[in-house]
């Protein structure tokens, strides 16, 4: 299984990535919006996860792209310290499928993921 983690913050990164690696998952990592675009463009991920405040192009824009121009299926988890309902609310109305408030911990991050993967 092959995941594309959208962060900027690096120590984030180095958890998600290290609990997903060590389950035996792909892990691809961009730190900007729009190298999410063009690496969503070139691969075939099983599941994203991005954070809405990126450089470039923020997470709501980028969920925008994969379900109403590329229209791609693959699961979207949101990850945010932005909590607020309105920006849950939005994120869920463009197609996300899970919004992971930080700080979070990573075994949460990996129940999270394996319940989207096994639904898919």
């Amino acid at each position: 299984m092959k995941i594309l983690v959208c962060e900027d913050d690096f120590m984030m990164i180095k958890a998600i990535e290290h609990k997903l690696k060590s389950e035996g998952y792909m892990v691809d990592v961009v730190t900007d919006g729009n190298q999410a675009k063009e690496k969503i463009r070139q691969g075939d991920y099983d599941l994203i996860m991005t954070d809405l405040l990126m450089p470039f192009v923020g997470g709501l824009e980028l969920i925008n792209t994969i379900r109403n121009e590329l229209l791609l299926k693959m699961p979207i988890i949101v990850l945010s310290r932005l909590g607020n309902e309105d920006t849950i609310i939005e994120a869920f109305k463009l197609g996300a499928d899970d919004y992971i408030t930080k700080p979070f911990s990573p075994n949460e991050v990996s129940i999270r993921v394996k319940r989207l993967l096994i639904r898919r």
